[in-house]
This record gives C-alpha cells, structure tokens and sequence, in this order.
C-alpha cells in the first residue's frame, strides 16, 4: 500500500505515524458518542444518559443499600438522580492521587463492578456509564453524602472544575425510604448541545423504563418528577407484588383466564430465576426477559430455558390428564405461549451478552437453571390446582386445533391461488411483470376504487378496492382470519401467502403497497386495521419498506387558475408564509431591512415562540409573555436584584403601552408581594373602569418553556426591541412582535385565496 493518499483537494497528505491520533480519557467518548451511548439524533442516547445513573442506583438496591430513587426534571432542562445508597467512595485513590469519586467521573473503566467484592450481580458490567455522563454533559453537578459528610464536586464537559471538597455534614441516621440521615449520592447534569441533537427529555419515555425497574426490584421506591413546568407531575412508581403486578400492568385491558399469575422465584448455582406468567384471551405471547434488570430484546439462553420448560410441563399435563388424546391434538411450543403474558427475570454474576447492547444473553450455565428451576415450580403448580391447569390446557388445545384448522385452510387456499388467473375480481392489475415497478393501492370501497382506476397509470398501478372495514387480526383466530374474504382477496393479490411456515415475501408481486383511505375517522380506522393486519402477518414486508401510507390532501387551495393540494396544517402555513414574504421586507428601527432569507429567519424564529407560547397554561397572557421574552424579562437571573426586576417589569408595562390601542393603555409593571405569595411579576390597567391583571409567576419563570424562550431574547430584541415596520408593495404595517408578524404575513397570503 502507498504511503500517500490524495486528499479530497487535490493535494497530497502523508500518511505516517504523525497521522495516528490517541483519544484519551473522556475525548474518545466525545469523538464516538454512539459507541457509549447510543444515537444521539433520535432521543434514545439522551435518554440513556439518564439511565445510566439511575442503574448505579439501582445496583446500589441490589446489593442491599438503597430504597428510594428520585428521578427530577429540572425547570432549566437539567436532570437531578437521587438514591440514599453508601454514597461514592470520596478517599484519595492509590493508583491516580485523586478522589475516588473524580476517578469514577472522569475514567473509562473504572467502578467497583469488575470483581464480585462490591457488587455481587449489576447491570452496569463496562464501568462507562457514569463517566460517559459527564463527558456528554455541558456541565454536571455531584453531591456525596457519606460518613456523616457532604461533598460536592461539579463538571464542565466533562473537565473537573475544581477538587472534591466538603461542603457540610449530615446526622447519621438509617431510616428506610427517606433520605433522612442516610448516606448517597445525588447528581444533576445538562446534556451536552453539542453532541445530543435535542435535549428536551420526554417524561413518558422515562416513565416507562423508571417503571420496568419499579417492577424488577419490588422493595425499591422510584420517584419521578417533571418540574419543568407550572403544573409539576410527580409519579410514585413503587409495587410491592414485583413481577405479579408486572404482569397484571401488561394484561390490564385483557381478560385473564386464572384469577392471579403463576409466581416462581427460586436460586441455583448463585443464579437468581424469578417468573411471573398469566394467561389472558388473546392470541398473542407476550414475554419480556431480563438479566440483571436490563431488558434483552432477542431473548437468549434464559427465555429458551423458560420455553422449554413451559413446553415440556404444558404437553406433558395434557397428556396425562387425556385430554390431548381426547380431542386428538399434538400441542407444540407455539400452543403453549398462545395468550401467555410473563416476565422472566434473572439474576446472574457475570452475565455475558452477544453484543454491547446486550439484547441478548448468551450465557450458556443460564439455560439449565432456568430450564430447571420453572420446571419444578410449574409442575407443582399444575399439580396443586387441578382447576386452573385444566383452563390452561383447554386454551392450549384450543390454540392446537385452531393451528391445524389453519393449515388445512391454509392448504386449500394456497391450492386455488396459483397463477395470474385466480386473482381477485376486483384487483384492477397493472400492465408491468417486474414487482420491483409495481405498485398496489388498496383503497376504501368500490366508489374510491372507481376513481383510483380512472387516476392511475396502467403501466405499473394496481387498485384493490376493499368494501367495509377489514377483519381486527388482532382478536381473531388464525382459521377465523383465514375465513374473510376480505382478507383472502388481500392475501391472493399479494402472492406472498401466509403463515409462518407458508409465507413468502419473495413472491410479492408489487414492491410498494399504498393503503389509501379517506382522511375522516372511519378511513383511520380501516388504515389502522390493514396495518395491524400486515404489522401481526406480514411483519417482513414492513421490514423490507414495502409498506406505504397515501397521505391524502387536507387542503386544495387556489389563486387565480392555479390550484394546489396541501396535505396538513403545517403545510398550508408554509403556503401562506411563501405566498405573503413576495415582495415583502421588514425594516428595523435601525435602518436595517430585511427581505429574503433574512425575513424568513425572522419568520422561523416567530415560528418557533409562538409554539413555546401556545405550549403554557392558558391562565398566562399570550401578549405579555411575547413582551416580556422580547425584553429579557423572562430570565431569572433578573431576579436576584430587585431593583433590576422591578426596572424590567416596567419596561415590559412600556412596551405593552406603545402596542396597545389609545383608549386600552395604561399598564403598570411590579414585582409580586409577598401577599400575593407565587413571585414573578404583576401586570395591570383599568379599561372601561375594569382592572385587568397578568401574572408572571415564579412558575413560569423557571419552567423550560420560558428557558427556551430567554434563549431567542437577543434575537428578539434586535427585531421588535423597537417595532419594525412590515412593507409589501404600496403597504405598510407596524409590527409588534413575532405573534404580529405571522398574523400579518398569513392575513397577506391569504388574500385571493380560496379554499376547499
């Protein structure tokens, strides 16, 4: 290989030892993100970040020293973790001549989680976690309790700001579930803008997970705020029944067919196997698998040890019993899950994955345990409630023979279903052979499939009208849904057939399939319906991006002779913004004019406050808000002098004044009392001999919609700091905000327009 390489100029660069770059310390993580964290552009790595700590605390509960977790969404966008664990080791590190705790913080790989002295089992196995958090953090705060000693310790980038210092002391005192007296360790960070795309946590997201671990580590209390705005949501995610109520929460819109989950917890060879299993009406299993609380997607060696031992006990009582020679039936593996909702939980010392995500658990001394272990708890349970278990065995063999049912329907219709001649009457097909320039549109009723087949190109389009709403697959048996016509229309102009064992995706005849309902809530409906259809039997298709949605127009609007389709309201504002910036420039007081992509920049910023705006609790005034962000009133920062917060309000009053009709000003500007008790500010005027009040309260001043409107203060001001005036042809108008210059730039779009 030569030794120079051209570069992207042209010109040549040496390739030598020079060129090899060493990432130490944090850089590599800051270089790589996504090795460690996962994406950092669609929210998942973000939120990571936060799961990251809260697995240290969780390890901290599965050692035995820790109950209470706190999780809070700070109003300026940060996270704080709380768990009332040993806290951090805070002494001076032999190897590094640092603290412990900035040795944790600030390096790869170290933790008291690669030998069995701290921790016997964890999640956090890479000693990266915590590390990777304040690397990928804008800033980071740490605070340690621990021997009767607090500690503190803060972060930029991931760069210790100063040493571990100790900033005050604490009553030693173990009192379960608070943090009274306890030792812990507490730490707040601000995900890095640089590396995460967005930074805008999403509590439901959180909230998911945060409740899996409720449910995992029963005598662990996980509290979950969201402070980040006026109305502060706090969730108690704390289930003493662990993996029964897991399960009982996963089967909560289904009936069950015992009255209480199958519950076994038992320990062999150091391995911790805990299961919960329960039965419901449904067709579909439902088996989530865990190994030291992290979830494993693909399953691995535990769930095929559960499997099989279900299989093996499930088979094995419908046979002794004679009711799987009764009914002539052979059950298999698939009967037995049918319906089946279960949570199957491992603890293991040192676990071992097939990859860093660890999806999947490969341990292979797992299996036999497990295998073992629910075998023995499952047979006595079949034996200690004859009842129950002939209710299971019934919906086994129902799921039995509904399985051969469907082969033999299977069979029949893979027999009438070959060749170009049996295709459904109503396939309106298309002239092309090659499904890879195929497409088929399956449309909502004979009258849209009249239309569509007048619209289409026959070279390469099919339409298959489908009269009525399509059969729900998703409580239906596989026979029953092998019985609609519909259905077997659907499945004939495919090709693809259909089972597990028949199915083909290699056969579909069109390459794209365009489900094309009407935009009203019954076209949702059959659009929700064929997409469960192909999301629970054709799941390949939709894996190999056959599988399209024809999103119809939600406007056509019109000018003059030219008309034009818009599918949704953001569209039909782009329209209305293109179509009122013609011409138009906006000229700021000091003597700056914009026009072009300059105004649309203003436009995109007004875009983006109005959705802040239009985001708060509708007791705030939308109109002083819009001032007060355009004054910098907003940061709270202010509020530490008071005679600059009061100055602020009264230069949001003058504002609301110069803006405000003749006959409507008068707005004075304050701080709240202490009488009035929420802080902020107090706006007021007297029109028509009525006293009207706006009050910006503490709440929305902390909360991360203000933060997010504070951070367009700048941009804000130097437009609308004094208002501009907005001029389009011979117009002119005086603008006061962003609010002001959206309305007039859609009053002006809108003009000559009509709509349908």
């Amino acid at each position: 290989m030569s030794d120079q390489i051209d570069n992207a100029n042209g010109a040549e660069a040496e390739y030598g030892a020079d060129s090899i770059k060493v990432l130490k310390g944090l850089d590599a993580v800051r270089k790589r993100p996504g090795m460690y964290i996962g994406d950092t552009d669609d929210g998942s790595g973000l939120h990571h970040m936060v799961y990251e700590v809260v697995d240290n605390a969780i390890d901290e509960a599965l050692a035995g020293h820790a109950d209470l977790v706190t999780v809070t969404l700070n109003p300026d966008g940060s996270v704080t973790v709380i768990d009332n664990g040993r806290g951090i080791p805070t002494d001076i590190h032999t190897g590094e001549g640092i603290s412990a705790a900035e040795v944790i913080m600030t390096q790869l790989h170290a933790g008291g989680k690669f030998d069995q002295n701290s921790y016997k089992v964890s999640g956090g196995l890479h000693g990266v976690g915590v590390s990777v958090v304040n690397a990928l953090s804008g800033w980071l705060k740490l605070k340690i309790r621990r021997n009767g000693q607090i500690y503190e310790m803060s972060f930029t980038h991931g760069n210790a700001d100063a040493p571990l210092r100790v900033t005050g002391t604490y009553e030693q005192r173990k009192v379960s579930g608070t943090y009274e007296g306890r030792s812990g360790s507490e730490i707040t960070f601000f995900p890095s803008a640089e590396t995460f795309t967005m930074v805008e946590f999403d509590f439901g997201t959180l909230e998911h997970r945060l409740r899996e671990l409720a449910f995992l580590n029963s005598g662990v209390r996980i509290v979950l705020t969201d402070a980040r705005h006026a109305d502060v949501v706090r969730h108690e995610l704390h289930y003493d029944g662990g993996l029964e109520e897991f399960v009982k929460y996963l089967d909560r819109v289904k009936k069950p067919l015992i009255d209480k989950p199958i519950a076994i917890k038992a320990e062999r060879d150091g391995i911790t196997v805990e299961v919960a299993m329960w039965w419901n009406d449904s067709y579909h299993e439902n088996v989530l698998a865990f190994t030291n609380n992290i979830p494993q997607r693909d399953g691995g060696t535990h769930l095929a040890g559960f499997r099989g031992a279900l299989t093996r006990q499930i088979t094995g009582y419908g046979e002794s019993s004679g009711l799987t020679k009764k009914e002539k039936v052979a059950l298999i593996g698939d009967d037995c899950r049918e319906g089946l909702t279960a949570v199957l939980s491992v603890k293991v010392p040192d676990p071992k994955f097939s990859s860093q995500t660890k999806d999947k658990l490969v341990s292979s001394e797992v299996r036999p345990v497990v295998e073992g272990l629910v075998n023995e708890a499952l047979g006595t349970w079949l034996e200690e409630h004859p009842t129950e278990g002939k209710v299971v065995i019934e919906k086994v063999i129902q799921a039995a023979a509904a399985r051969e049912a469907a082969r033999k329907a299977r069979d029949i219709t893979r027999k009438s279903s070959l060749g170009v001649t049996s295709l459904p009457g109503k396939l309106a097909d298309c002239q092309e052979r090659d499904p890879a320039k195929s497409e088929i549109f399956i449309v909502e009723g004979d009258s849209a499939g009249g239309s569509a087949k007048g619209g289409r190109s026959r070279q390469n389009q099919a339409i298959l009208p489908l009269r009525g709403k399509i059969l729900n697959v998703e409580r239906a048996r596989f026979d029953r849904m092998l019985g609609s016509d519909m259905i077997g229309t659907l499945i004939t102009a495919l090709g693809t057939s259909i089972g597990k064992d028949e199915f083909n995706a290699d056969k579909l005849r069109y390459h794209k399939i365009i489900l094309m309902t009407d935009a009203d809530v019954d076209g949702a409906h059959i659009r929700t319906l064929l997409l469960t259809f192909f999301f629970r039997q054709m799941p390949e298709l939709i894996e190999r991006g056959h599988l399209y949605i024809a999103q119809p127009p939600l406007y056509k609007v019109t000018r003059g002779k030219s008309s034009q389709y818009l599918k949704d309201e953001s569209a039909f504002e782009e329209f209305l913004i293109g179509s009122g910036l013609e011409e138009a420039s906006l000229a700021l007081s000091t003597g700056e004019v914009r026009a072009g992509q300059d105004l649309r920049s203003a436009i995109d910023d007004a875009l983006a406050v109005r959705q802040l705006i239009n985001g708060l609790h509708t007791r705030y005034n939308r109109g002083v808000v819009e001032q007060a962000a355009i004054a910098g009133a907003l940061n709270p920062d202010v509020f530490a002098d008071l005679g600059r917060a009061n100055a602020m309000a009264d230069r949001v009053a003058r504002r609301l004044d110069i803006i405000a009709e003749d006959t409507e000003r008068g707005w004075t500007g304050r701080m709240s009392t202490s009488n009035e008790g929420v802080g902020g500010y107090v706006f007021e005027r007297t029109v028509r001999s009525v006293k009207e009040f706006a009050h910006l309260d503490l709440a929305l001043i902390n909360s991360a919609d203000a933060r997010q409107l504070d951070r367009y203060a700048p941009r804000l001001a130097e437009v609308y700091g004094e208002p501009p005036v907005l001029r389009r042809k011979d117009l002119s108008e005086t603008i006061s905000g962003p609010l002001a210059l959206l309305n007039a730039v859609f009053a002006t779009g809108r003009k000559g327009l009509t709509m349908q």
